[in-house]
């Protein structure tokens, strides 16, 4: 995205954070990574569970407004669902929501949300890692999106929302696709003399 656009993104994401009730505890997408995969682009998100914190069956994640994901419900091209998440976890898609109670998060809701809901029989308890959750997007460039969970808290069994940010996928809008390469143009340029010789030649010849 051009600049201008990232900087007025965060800044909304900013305030939409400013103003939510949150908590300072549940699960945390710590590391977001994107590698090529074929001609698509594999997007990984890390995820930790704090400490005090418990999930249970039923506990969930959501990822807001992921661009371009390829398969499933609301894929925007036809192939496989390529959704990889830890044994004992599950995904759905859905163009808005599920939101946990307390949280505000910004949702587009022409773009979908990839919701990780744990179905394990006991309990993970933090703090620990949860391992890796992943789907593929044809797009590559990132921007600011939401992160919201619920949990519930080991002390008391109380569910405990959080809201956070992290990065999704959204098309390249920096180079227009009929823009052409310098290279391109330095081989245009060069050419242009020639094509000029070429046209006084003609001109000569039919005097």
């Amino acid at each position: 995205m051009r600049r201008s656009t990232k900087v007025l993104a965060l800044l909304a994401a900013a305030a939409a954070l400013a103003v939510t009730s949150r908590a300072e505890a549940g699960l945390i997408p710590t590391n977001v990574s994107v590698q090529p995969d074929g001609s698509y682009f594999r997007w990984t998100y890390a995820v930790v569970v704090t400490t005090d914190v418990k999930v249970n069956p039923g506990d969930y994640f959501t990822i807001y407004d992921f661009g371009g994901k390829v398969g499933g419900p609301f894929g925007v091209v036809a192939g496989p669902d390529a959704t990889i998440m830890p044994t004992g976890w599950s995904v759905t898609e859905a163009l808005s929501g599920p939101t946990p109670n307390g949280t505000n998060p910004m949702d587009d809701p022409t773009i979908p949300n990839l919701t990780f809901t744990y179905n394990g029989a006991t309990p993970i308890e933090g703090q620990q890692g949860l391992g890796n959750f992943a789907a593929i997007s044809t797009f590559g460039d990132s921007a600011s999106s939401f992160f919201t969970s619920i949990t519930h808290r080991q002390v008391d069994g109380r569910t405990e929302a959080n809201i956070t940010s992290t990065d999704v996928p959204v098309p390249n809008i920096d180079q227009p696709h009929d823009t052409p390469e310098p290279a391109t143009l330095a081989m245009l340029g060069l050419g242009l003399p020639f094509a000029g010789l070429a046209n006084w030649l003609r001109r000569r010849l039919k005097k």
